[in-house]
C-alpha cells in the first residue's frame, strides 16, 4: 500500500468523517481559503488510482466514497511498518518497544493478562 501524503490523510479522514462525497461537498468542508476545487479533484482521482477511494456516477457527476474503513487502514498500515521495519515479526515490533522504553513491563503484562482473560470468557 502506497503511503498516504499529509494532504491525502486530510482528505481521506474528511471522507471517513463523512461518507460519500462529490468534490464540491469535499470542498466545502474546509475553511477559507478552500483549496480550488481542480485541486482537489487531481487529488481524490490521484487516491482512487492508488485505491484509497472509489466512485459512484450519478446523473453525470461522480461521487467519492473511501474504499476502505479507517481501521482497515491503521492496519495495514501497521502491517507494513511492521514487514518493512521489522522483517513481519510481530514480536520483534514488541521487543523494541519495551527495550526503547515506549512501554513498560508492567503494562506489557498487563496486556497479556487481558488477552488471556479475554480467552477464557
Amino acid at each position: 500500500m502506497k503511503r498516504l501524503t499529509k494532504k491525502e490523510e486530510i482528505i481521506m479522514d474528511k471522507f471517513w468523517d463523512n461518507g460519500p462525497m462529490y468534490i464540491k461537498q469535499l470542498q466545502e468542508l474546509y475553511p477559507q481559503p478552500r483549496p480550488h476545487f481542480n485541486t482537489l479533484s487531481t487529488q481524490v482521482r490521484t487516491l482512487e488510482s492508488n485505491g484509497y477511494v472509489k466512485h459512484n456516477q450519478i446523473s453525470g457527476s461522480f461521487q467519492y466514497y473511501p474504499a476502505f474503513s479507517r481501521q482497515e487502514y491503521s492496519e495495514k498500515s501497521l502491517d507494513s511498518l511492521i514487514g518493512k521495519c521489522f522483517a513481519n515479526s510481530y514480536l520483534s515490533a514488541v521487543s523494541a518497544l519495551v527495550r526503547d522504553e515506549k512501554i513498560s513491563l508492567e503494562e506489557l503484562k498487563g496486556l497479556i493478562e487481558q488477552i488471556e482473560n479475554g480467552k477464557e470468557q
